[in-house]
């Protein structure tokens, strides 16, 4: 069995497409397309459905994929760690951070930058579903998302930070008069919200819930870009993450309002699959992690 014939496999499951598998693996297509057959004949069994085009994975694919994503993320992890002996620890981390948490991670990729500066940071939005998905796939190093609220399975945590909720509308009107908002007037408002696939949107409609409320939103998204755009520029408000505080900063058209009985947080935290051996570059971040935590509890006292 070769790596590379596994890798073609591994790649052709993710992009779904012969030409654009053989190009992101540096190879012709029917290079690719060799090394798929020559697979199957090894485990005697077909991998892929296709016909002039990609279908998908056979039943014997499917059961396959998992396994090939653990062999290729152990072979790469312990490369990684025979070269980590000797020389700083260097490469790219790659780190997937749900929408709420993105304001948190220049906090995050400064700390970790600067404590391994030979390390490169690559950052990809993701729901809290992806994220646990990529993580077994050896496609991230390690993820920030909810820590309590559907908590991810076989993962080593560590809480960053306490997310609240912030009520966000435009400037001038009758809420400038406003010092806080209640639950009520937030969802007789016109509403422009995350979609329910987002776990801040179904945190949101637990909390609504336990106060006998539900939000009809006009409008739904998968990134608050889109809703503060709508609230900018539609006339809609928002409920969003008070971690966007800081972007608001002077900025005019904005009005930002705490909801009454909102004390209610949920922790967000960086996660990494509690593997044995661990990944040399999961042991970096959960490490940078933990010393952020430590500096901010020493400040504290």
């Amino acid at each position: 069995m070769q790596l590379r014939h596994l890798q073609y496999f591994s790649t052709l499951a993710r992009v779904r497409h012969f030409a654009k598998a053989a190009t992101e693996c540096g190879v012709t297509q029917p290079t690719l397309s060799a090394g798929l057959v020559s697979l199957e004949h090894e485990f005697g069994h077909r991998l892929v459905e296709r016909d002039k085009r990609f279908i998908g994975l056979t039943a014997h694919g499917e059961a396959m994929l998992p396994w090939v994503h653990q062999i290729l993320g152990a072979v790469g992890e312990m490369a990684h760690a025979v070269s980590a002996t000797a020389a700083p620890v260097s490469g790219t981390f790659n780190l997937a951070a749900i929408p709420a948490s993105l304001p948190f991670v220049g906090v995050f990729g400064k700390a970790l930058l600067t404590q391994y500066p030979h390390l490169s940071l690559s950052v990809t939005s993701a729901t809290s579903r992806e994220i646990e998905r990529g993580l077994n796939a050896f496609e991230y190093d390690a993820g920030i998302t909810y820590i309590d609220h559907e908590p991810l399975s076989n993962v080593i945590s560590v809480p960053l930070y306490e997310e609240k909720y912030l009520f966000i509308t435009q400037s001038g009107d009758r809420f400038d008069a406003y010092s806080e908002i209640s639950w009520d007037e937030v969802v007789a408002q016109p509403l422009c919200l995350l979609h329910q696939g987002m776990q801040h949107r179904r945190i949101l409609d637990q909390r609504l819930g336990d106060r006998l409320l539900s939000a009809t939103p006009q409008v739904v998204a998968d990134s608050h870009i889109s809703l503060l755009s709508m609230v900018r520029d539609g006339g809609f408000a928002a409920v969003i993450p008070d971690s966007y505080t800081k972007l608001f900063a002077g900025l005019e058209w904005a009005r930002l309002l705490p909801i009454q009985e909102g004390d209610l947080k949920q922790r967000i935290g960086l996660v990494a699959v509690n593997r044995d051996p661990m990944s040399a570059l999961a042991r970096v971040g959960i490490s940078v992690a933990a010393q952020m935590k430590a500096m901010e509890r020493q400040l504290l006292i």
